[in-house]
């Protein structure tokens, strides 16, 4: 089999898509790689530094930040999140294909990377929720977070989705199984394309 490089796997979608479902699936199966985030934000009850996000202080965000050691960051309801470049090159130049879930405005830096191995790697997914109403369904059923919050996750959520143009491929969500087959059939299919194959370890002789 010839070698090939990795796939940078992008997906976004708004809160309540059910896109870092998906994504940590993806990962648990050990189909890719997922690219661990930096936030500012606190550890919400169960996550781990390292595991679920490296948790930075705005200090030490804005000082990876100054010596350009970001793929992409943004600041999304009020704190800082972002993904190293070092995260994902290095995976992606071994061969490993990388899951990345960002929002709309990390997604729009990543496809302005100068970076050859990030150009020759980039799929990006946008995930739609069926309905606004279903949206808010999901938002609400997880039980953690104020009306305020709901409300802003909301009115987000709708201008996330205003940027779905913007992606090579569109997934509407439907069941959670639905969702994932849809999710990995794409992957399998990156990695077929003869782009991203090795063609010189072919034996052709």
């Amino acid at each position: 089999m010839p070698s090939r490089s990795g796939i940078l796997y992008l997906i976004s979608g708004p809160s309540g898509s059910g896109k870092t479902t998906l994504c940590r699936r993806l990962a648990s199966e050990q189909q890719a790689e997922y690219a661990i985030s930096c936030t500012t934000r606190a550890p919400r009850e169960g996550e781990s530094h390292g595991v679920d996000y490296y948790f930075l202080s705005i200090h030490e965000f804005k000082s990876k930040i100054e010596k350009g050691e970001f793929l992409e960051f943004a600041e999304v309801h009020g704190n800082y999140y972002g993904t190293l470049l070092s995260e994902v090159v290095t995976k992606l130049e071994s061969g490993k294909d990388v899951v990345m879930d960002i929002d709309v405005q990390g997604a729009a830096l990543v496809r302005n990377s100068k970076n050859p191995s990030i150009k020759l790697a980039l799929v990006d997914l946008f995930i739609m929720p069926p309905t606004v109403a279903e949206l808010r369904k999901r938002l609400t059923g997880r039980g953690t977070d104020s009306d305020e919050v709901i409300e802003l996750r909301m009115n987000n959520s709708l201008e996330e989705m205003a940027y779905k143009d913007q992606y090579s491929y569109l997934l509407c969500s439907g069941t959670h199984e639905e969702d994932y087959l849809q999710f990995l059939a794409l992957l399998q299919s990156q990695r077929l394309m003869t782009s991203r194959l090795d063609v010189k370890t072919l034996d052709v002789g």
